[in-house]
Parts: structure tokens; C-alpha cells; sequence
């Protein structure tokens, strides 16, 4: 397994807190996600893993859509984070602290047993 495929599959595992941590700073539509998520140093994400994501946590209420005019051109949706989203991103980014940690801890004990 190559560099690229580990960091594509953690990313897959991830990207709906990607997601809703981007939307905490701003609304944005789907292109503008992804570009946000590139400069975080997270690669590309692709239409069809993004918009499922989207799809499914607008179901759940975490997030919510608006459609806007584009200038000489289509519209595009818009995503908020709604107050659900946000709670539950706090809750998550807590579970990710705890689980960030004990992959650390793994890891290096990993790195001193070589």
C-alpha cells in the first residue's frame, strides 16, 4: 500500500468531520469544500465521496442546503452547518482527541520496538 492509498482510505474514515470542521468556518459550496479540505493538506476529494457525505448528514439534520444564483452561470448549493452539526462536531472532535492520542501512543511505542 502506497503513501497516497493509506492517507485516501484515513481520509474516507474521516471526511465527514472534515466536512463539518470546514462548514464550522463558513458556508461554502461543494467545489469550494474541496479546495478547503486540499489546503488543509487533506488531497483531493472527489464528487462522488463528498456529495453521499453531504447527502447524509443533511438527512440527519447536521447539515442544511440553500441554493444560490450563479453569476452567468448555474447555481450551486450552499452548506451551513446547522446548531445539530455543530454539537455534534464538538462531540467528535473530543472522540477524535481521545483516539488521536492512543494512535500516538501506539505508534510510538511501535517506532521504539524497531
Amino acid at each position: 500500500m502506497t503513501r497516497a492509498d493509506a492517507s485516501a482510505g484515513w481520509l474516507r474514515g474521516t471526511l465527514q468531520l472534515s466536512v463539518a470542521a470546514v462548514l464550522a468556518e463558513a458556508d461554502r459550496h461543494g467545489y469550494a469544500l474541496v479546495q478547503r479540505l486540499a489546503e488543509h493538506g487533506l488531497g483531493t476529494v472527489r464528487g462522488g465521496a463528498l456529495y453521499p457525505v453531504l447527502g447524509r448528514m443533511e438527512t440527519d439534520g447536521l447539515v442544511a442546503s440553500r441554493w444560490e444564483p450563479g453569476e452567468g452561470g448555474p447555481g450551486r448549493k450552499v452548506y451551513r452547518l446547522t446548531d445539530a452539526g455543530r454539537a455534534r462536531l464538538r462531540e467528535e472532535i473530543a472522540q477524535w482527541q481521545d483516539f488521536s492520542a492512543a494512535m500516538d501512543g501506539l505508534m510510538k511505542r511501535t517506532e521504539q520496538e524497531w
